[in-house]
């Protein structure tokens, strides 16, 4: 039997109701046994290979789109199944922009069927509890698109089990440069209810006070002595007020005074407070758990601007050479595997670690001298 019919028998096969339901039932066994080991919570997609599968099937591109995204559904299946929280993918990149009119327009009028049909209630997302956010520069769509997007978004919000974050369009310098802008602007803000207890106005006035006071009372025994501290302390308060710094009451006032500095000053938040944490807070996916497995497809092995910042040490990265129309569970599977085996070495790491570290009130002491 020739190889065309071979292949041919084995898609009839497959395609037939006793293997569809043999298959199904194995893909929830398996989906079971991956829910016994740790899952990650965050994983990103970077669906490639689209383009390169039409061509070598010699279908029209906007095909292939077509069959990423229903390789996208079986895989969103599979990781909402498995307890995956958040699932974020590289729907459409700033740089696509670039691609041909015709493409661009096929993957805006897919973008905008394709998630309406996501978010309808009693599908995909609907049964999982996956709310879709948009990320991304939403000034570079056209209004019916935007719209629709939001729309889907809207018809979802109401879910709180996952997150399904699509990036369109985005890159990740993109979405770092937005964060530092974001931030920059909340900083250059000034602080409504600021209270800055030592500043230079309040201490200079608050001494001065103190000095006289205290001059005051040694008073009733050096009275002589008394008498040239207040002329002093009277000088000194004329000379204050010549300079415009403070009033004479503020001076004998040291609350008075310290209300005074509040006034003359305009504070800002310190830019020194500004850590990674600041950022993360500023980044689109704010809120969202650490980025724990990103996932690669068409053998390409890099990251193409995607998720730059949210990619940390512990970030599991996966290149595979088959297409994204090609992906599913059987290719996901051993990704995941490999995942939850990493897991339990850095958890026995860390537990290792742990034992070995002595408790912090046995401080090690040095042998005392011997006496000579």
């Amino acid at each position: 039997m020739s190889s065309m019919h071979l292949s041919q028998f084995r898609r009839w096969f497959l395609s037939s109701p006793p293997a569809e339901w043999i298959i199904q039932q194995l893909r929830e066994l398996l989906i079971g046994a991956l829910r016994q080991g740790p899952i990650p919570q965050h994983v990103a997609f970077v669906m490639d290979g689209n383009r390169r599968f039409a061509r070598t099937r010699q279908i029209e591109t906007v095909e292939g789109h077509n069959l990423g995204f229903e390789a996208l559904a079986r895989v969103l299946e599979v990781c909402y199944k498995s307890g995956v929280k958040v699932i974020t993918i590289y729907a459409f990149s700033i740089e696509n922009f670039k691609r041909s009119k015709y493409e661009v327009d096929a993957l805006m009028e897919m973008a905008k069927v394709k998630l309406s049909q996501l978010a309808q209630h009693g599908e995909l997302l609907d049964r999982y509890g996956a709310r879709i956010r948009i990320l991304g520069q939403r000034d570079l769509l056209k209004p019916d698109v935007l719209e629709a997007m939001d729309n889907a978004a809207k018809m979802t919000s109401g879910n709180r089990h996952a997150i399904l974050n699509v990036c369109f369009p985005y890159t990740s310098r993109d979405e770092i440069t937005t964060a530092i802008r974001e931030t920059v602007i909340d900083y250059s803000k000034p602080l409504q209810a600021y209270q800055r207890p030592f500043s230079e106005t309040h201490i200079r006035q608050n001494i001065r006070a103190r000095h006289l006071h205290d001059q005051s009372s040694s008073s009733k025994d050096h009275h002589h002595h008394h008498t040239s501290e207040v002329a002093a302390g009277a000088a000194e308060a004329q000379t204050s007020d010549a300079e415009g710094s403070t009033s004479s009451s503020n001076t004998l006032n040291p609350d008075s005074a310290h209300e005074q500095g509040l006034r003359d000053e305009t504070a800002y938040a310190d830019p020194e407070t500004i850590t990674s944490e600041t950022l993360d807070d500023h980044m689109f996916t704010a809120g969202n758990p650490p980025l724990d497995l990103l996932v690669r497809t068409s053998g390409v092995e890099r990251l193409s601007d995607f998720m730059l910042w949210q990619c940390h040490e512990n970030t599991h990265l996966a290149f595979l050479d088959c297409l994204w129309p090609e992906f599913d569970l059987w290719t996901f599977l051993p990704v995941l595997i490999e995942w939850q085996w990493k897991q339990k070495r850095l958890e026995q790491r860390k537990q290792i670690k742990v034992s070995h570290t002595p408790p912090a009130h046995q401080a090690v002491s040095s042998p005392p001298l011997k006496a000579r």
